[in-house]
């Protein structure tokens, strides 16, 4: 899982690089069609064969999912842009918080006071990140926000659509849909690329199939409620690409509202484990 939080972290360096210098919704079309190849590889051998792979009961459900992923990508990816690494994974962070909030509304399960509590600790994080009413403040700000709230619709959705359909079906569901999506979106914004920065797309797709190969994988070996928290080093390994390599700074603003969420965050998910 470190492993893994580590190659997502180059991933979205790459995409702040690439994304800085030609449309996003091209960046992304490029790296969906490379993500499809590979959860149709992935689908064929874990499920058998691409039918069986795309037999699903809730074909609206899964649609959605894919979709709704998709653009949350193009709208983080947006964020690195306009924010940085640093801010944008910070705020990025609260998406547990979020999940916690929204599972009653969506899924029906029951969010206790304390859960409640931490949600309220995490939000006040964001709100020191965010900086409301101060000068600093812009509307770029809430990009990442939407994207956290996108995100985690998508994992409580991800959860609903397991009481039915596998993993491998949700998996090739995501990678076909949102290949489809963005195709005609990214050929209409479509640009001349140098060659050198082809290169760098092409490291962008391979990174995005090993990270998922390597989440499988972690998924494969232990519970997910075990290998979750680990999911927020990849703020770390982020914000140090940020730092070192864009050129970004950390505010302290930035920091304490950071460890507000990751606090609270962590709570969550053991919470939610006791409860269990």
């Amino acid at each position: 899982m470190i492993a893994t939080t580590l190659v997502f972290a180059l991933q979205d360096g790459i995409s702040r690089h690439l994304a800085s210098e030609y449309n996003v919704f091209m960046v992304t079309t490029v790296r969906y069609w490379f993500f499809a190849a590979f959860v149709i590889a992935v689908a064929r051998r874990s499920e058998g064969s691409i039918r069986a792979a795309a037999r699903t009961s809730q074909l609206g459900l899964q649609i959605l999912r894919g979709v709704l992923l998709a653009l949350e990508i193009c709208i983080m990816v947006a964020a690195f842009v306009q924010l940085g690494l640093v801010e944008s994974h910070a705020i990025f962070a609260s998406y547990p918080l979020l999940v916690a909030a929204l599972s009653g509304p969506i899924l029906g399960e029951k969010v206790g006071w304390r859960r409640w509590v931490a949600i309220g600790i995490g939000f006040v994080g964001m709100l020191f990140i965010v900086q409301p009413g101060v000068a600093v403040f812009t509307i770029a700000a809430f990009i990442p926000v939407c994207s956290a709230l996108m995100f985690a619709i998508y994992s409580l959705l991800t959860r609903l659509a397991a009481r039915k359909d596998s993993a491998g079906v949700s998996f090739f569901w995501t990678g076909v849909v949102g290949a489809m999506v963005m195709t005609p979106i990214g050929l209409w914004f479509w640009e001349p690329m140098r060659f050198v920065d082809w290169r760098w797309m092409g490291l962008l797709c391979v990174f995005g199939a090993l990270g998922h190969w390597l989440l499988i994988k972690a998924y494969a070996a232990a519970e997910a409620s075990a290998i979750q928290p680990f999911a927020y080093l990849q703020m770390v390994f982020a914000s140090a690409l940020g730092i070192f390599v864009f050129g970004e700074t950390l505010r302290m603003s930035t920091l304490f509202g950071a460890t507000l969420i990751v606090i609270a965050g962590l709570f969550t998910l053991w919470r939610a484990r006791q409860v269990r």
